[in-house]
């Protein structure tokens, strides 16, 4: 055994032990749908008397302040490490948060419930007694972890372009101008622990450009006072109390200022005071105040049997999967799928070290991602087959090193391209979509390590012995395969009319944006919002009979949760009252006796914004596997590549524009997941051509159609075995999944048919065409 190989055999073994110990001792958090949550239910205030009545006179500018205040929300629930949260706006002036797996609920609503209004004052100086707008009494306990034992009280914000009286840190009133910067003015805030300089934990605070200008302006008036003179302070003011007032250095010139833009807010911090802070700056101060007006456990929104259902169809998916392999690549196959069983240890140990939640679509994802997975060794035992086949390497224990080293070109191109888009949508999305970068990017490092180290490291010890160096059949290498067989026999030539084939997918693209617009799309809760209806039942309600009533009574999409013992929540799109009374009649029906407690109208969970910076991701995103691609195979294939990618998403969407499939949070998941591995295929092929090239260009000259069809047909057994392998996956999740996997697999489905087809006859012919309109430039 060679030194590389002691190297990836111990790197194999440390990776799956810490795996291990990781699953073990880490449990993941299960989200909303599997295992329910707390619920937090808040009620905005007007900021003052002119608020309430601008409220009662303008309602559409009412309901934009509760939307802008879900936003900001939202981005204190990201802060707070919690994945999957539902939050939307119920009637005119509540909003509903719910959490899956919080550690500590009241300290979440508590920090929810801030309003966050961070100022920046000049000191006037101080105040015999106080003002009407603050007393010592009222803000004696200035850190901001003062919160934690008492919800804020909600009221009239003061107003902080006036000049106000408020009690310093040590109690002292200190009467301060009018705010000469707000939270709005700062572009970052970090809590930070100084160790050496002992200010110990602190929050430190940079400007925007215009923030940096009126930060100097405020510094430079108080240095005009002298040393000592509380004249010289400027005041940090959080919801009505002042945190942080520090004297400005002798240093600092009268008039000049403090330049840099930035600040340091100190205080009897620890880290949970600093880093709430720098949360609540970061997120924004909310447009109204809010009260918690309930907070409480609520059930999953998928029933047992749902959950039993996709269990079942994961264990049965990843089993066929792992027969499928073995099949046909015999003991490379039984290898790959010791190493597919890594692959899945290693995905769930990062995600439970991440804290991420696990809902039922992240669930069935984490399966197809196994049966993606194959893709890279079924990458490696092509190339291995294709090097013995040739008699370049006569023995399999080389054709395997070779068929490594060959692939690994396109595994790294097909994996990055994709790292680069859950990086950006990590980045720049937030929520759901946000997440699902953290868990596209965990599947394909894991995939990457599972086929790279641990396949090879298996595959060393499996071909050095005597029985596959004697029967070299037994590998699985010495056959070239059916596929491959049948395409030696035929040279079908299938570039041989590029045209025809764009013109197949101009048709199909035809046809599904006929279907968007003849059609439309049946947008989701998520996106439209709805309505929420909660009864009161005389006993005890099962929701798993809930929902199968309401679907029997035509709202198969109801989503039923209960909390406590005898309430019941049903959740819907949109509907008239009489479809209002046909729900409240079948919950009366079920439960004997059901009273309605509330009727409110609800808005999306995905939000605007949200929405928006998903698509700014995935535009960008796309931008980036172009520049990646345009790089690694110059302009003209990765063009090809990402129009291909369009098509694929287009098509998806007019598939389920015309079968009136719902566009919602699964299909969202599904889309995400078709535009993270759609490109691979095309990636792998173009890798296939590049190789061909240089290899033509060193000599007998060919021409670019036939090197694209060489690429087409050698590479094709790579794309029908991995295919293959995810259909047999999804098509278990379909079977078996129950109506909560159904749409999700359906899309699946149709995403990778389309993909694969786009691959060969979308991306490959136009690679083609380009290449013909300007014979003069090298592809590659």
């Amino acid at each position: 055994m060679s030194r590389a190989q002691r190297i990836r055999g111990l790197l194999a073994l440390a990776v799956v032990a810490l795996s291990l110990y990781v699953a073990v001792t880490v449990p993941v958090h299960l989200g909303l749908d599997l295992r329910g949550g707390t619920q937090i239910v808040l009620e905005t205030r007007p900021a003052d008397a002119d608020a309430e009545t601008d409220a009662e006179t303008d309602a559409d500018a009412g309901t934009g302040t509760v939307d802008r205040t879900v936003e900001v929300l939202r981005g204190r629930v990201d802060a707070l490490g919690v994945a999957e949260p539902t939050i939307v706006r119920s009637g005119d002036d509540r909003i509903v948060v719910e959490l899956p797996g919080v550690q500590d609920p009241a300290e979440a609503a508590q920090v929810l419930g801030r309003t966050a209004q961070l100022t920046f004052h000049r000191v006037l100086g101080t105040a015999v007694g106080a003002g009407s707008e603050g007393t010592p009494e009222a803000g004696r306990d200035a850190a901001p972890g003062a919160g934690r034992d008492a919800a804020p009280t909600p009221g009239p914000r003061p107003d902080p372009t006036r000049a106000r009286v408020l009690p310093d840190e040590s109690g002292q009133p200190l009467r301060l101008d009018a705010a000469a910067l707000t939270g709005s003015h700062v572009e970052e805030a970090a809590a930070r622990f100084d160790q050496q300089g002992g200010a110990g934990w602190h929050v430190t605070v940079d400007f925007e450009d215009a923030g940096r200008d009126r930060w100097a302006r405020l510094t430079g008036e108080a240095a005009c006072r002298p040393a000592g003179d509380p004249a010289r302070r400027v005041a940090i003011v959080l919801d009505d109390r002042i945190i942080s007032s520090p004297q400005v250095d002798p240093s600092v010139g009268c008039g000049a200022g403090i330049s840099g833009g930035s600040t340091m807010i100190n205080g009897a911090f620890d880290d949970g005071d600093a880093r709430e802070l720098a949360l609540l700056v970061n997120g924004g101060a909310l447009p109204v105040p809010v009260e918690t007006v309930e907070q409480r456990t609520v059930g999953p929104t998928l029933g047992a049997q749902a959950v039993t259902a996709g269990a079942r169809a994961a264990a049965v998916g990843s089993v066929l999967t792992a027969l499928f392999v073995i099949v046909v690549y015999r003991l490379l196959g039984v290898l790959a799928a010791v190493a597919l069983l890594c692959y899945g240890l290693i995905s769930y140990a990062a995600l439970a070290a991440l804290g991420a939640t696990l809902t039922l679509p992240g669930l069935a994802g984490f399966v197809l991602a196994i049966g993606m997975a194959v893709d890279a060794n079924v990458l490696v035992f092509e190339r291995a087959r294709e090097e013995y086949a040739a008699r370049h390497r006569p023995t399999p224990r080389s054709a395997l090193a070779a068929g490594f080293r060959n692939a690994l070109g396109a595994i790294a191109d097909s994996n990055i391209t994709t790292l680069i888009a859950a990086g950006l949508l990590f980045l720049l999305a937030s929520g759901p979509v946000r997440g699902f970068g953290v868990t596209l990017g965990i599947g394909v490092l894991a995939s990457m390590v599972s086929a790279l180290v641990i396949t090879r490291a298996l595959a060393d010890l499996a071909v050095a012995r005597p029985g596959p160096r004697r029967r070299p059949h037994l590998t699985g290498i010495a056959h070239t395969g059916v596929v491959r067989d049948r395409l030696a026999r035929r040279d079908p030539r299938l570039m041989r009319r590029p045209r025809r084939w764009l013109a197949v997918s101009a048709a199909a693209l035809v046809l599904a944006g006929t279907g968007i617009a003849l059609r439309g799309l049946d947008l989701g809760i998520e996106f439209t919002g709805g309505r929420q209806i909660e009864y009161a039942t005389t006993t005890p309600v099962d929701p798993d009979r809930a929902r199968a009533v309401l679907a029997d009574a035509g709202f198969p999409h109801a989503v039923v949760q209960t909390s406590g013992e005898n309430r019941l929540t049903v959740r819907t799109g949109r509907l008239s009252d009489a479809q209002a009374d046909a729900v409240g009649a079948a919950v009366d029906e079920l439960a004997g006796r059901a009273d309605e407690l509330r009727d409110e109208a609800i808005g999306p969970s995905l939000g605007e914004e949200l929405r928006r910076g998903a698509l700014i991701a995935l535009a960008v995103a796309l931008g980036a596997q172009l520049v990646y691609l345009a790089a690694r195979f110059r302009l003209l294939l990765g063009t090809a590549a990402v129009a291909a990618l369009a098509h694929d998403v287009v098509i998806l969407v007019g598939v389920f524009a015309w079968l009136g499939k719902p566009v919602d949070g699964v299909f969202l998941a599904a889309l995400l997941t078709v535009i993270g591995y759609s490109v691979n295929d095309s990636v792998v092929v173009f890798d296939r051509v590049r190789e061909l090239t240089r290899r033509a260009e060193e000599g007998r000259a060919a021409s670019f159609r036939r090197i694209a069809d060489r690429a087409l047909q050698q590479t094709l057994p790579r794309t029908v075995n991995t295919g293959t392998g995810a259909a047999i996956v999804l098509t278990a999740l379909a079977v078996f999944g129950g109506d909560s996997l159904a749409d999700f697999a359906l899309a699946l489905l149709v995403g990778l048919a389309v993909g694969t087809y786009s691959s060969m006859f979308t991306a490959t012919p136009l690679a083609v065409v380009l290449h013909e309109r300007r014979p003069g430039t090298r592809p590659l």
